[in-house]
């Protein structure tokens, strides 16, 4: 008889968020659950940083990270595999939907209020002293 064993160590699907430092990506988890006294679904996002040996994700992939020994202070995860690469498109539109967003909110501020000028109205002309 074969035994197979289980691996209890998590396995995890998130985005890479960042890939700026060397072997090591920042992946966004989101879950989501049902509060528990609320009855009401929350969103839940945690990054975790992983373990990238060949530097091979960018930004906008989609991964699957395992759980691992400690290899820093704070990276506990190593990259399993990448689900689906980020098309290059796709993160440009977000880009420029960022940053429409700002502008839109630049917008939003009201401009300073000037003081009325007065003008001349045809119909009622001023008086002559």
């Amino acid at each position: 008889m074969e035994t197979k064993e289980v691996s209890k160590k998590k396995i995890l699907q998130g985005f890479v968020v960042n890939n700026a430092r060397n072997k090591t990506i920042v992946v966004k988890v989101v879950r989501k659950n049902i509060h528990p006294q609320y009855r009401k679904p929350v969103i839940l996002t945690v990054r975790f940083k992983a373990h990238d040996e060949k530097n091979e994700c960018t930004a906008g992939d989609e991964v699957r990270i395992i759980e691992c020994r400690p290899l820093s202070k704070d990276k506990h995860f190593r990259l399993l595999e990448i689900v689906k690469k980020a098309d290059v498109r796709d993160v440009k539109v977000e880009l420029e939907a960022a940053v429409e967003k700002a502008m839109k909110v630049e917008k939003k501020i009201p401009p300073k209020q000037e003081a009325p000028v007065a003008t001349a109205d045809p119909a009622n002309p001023p008086a002559n002293s």
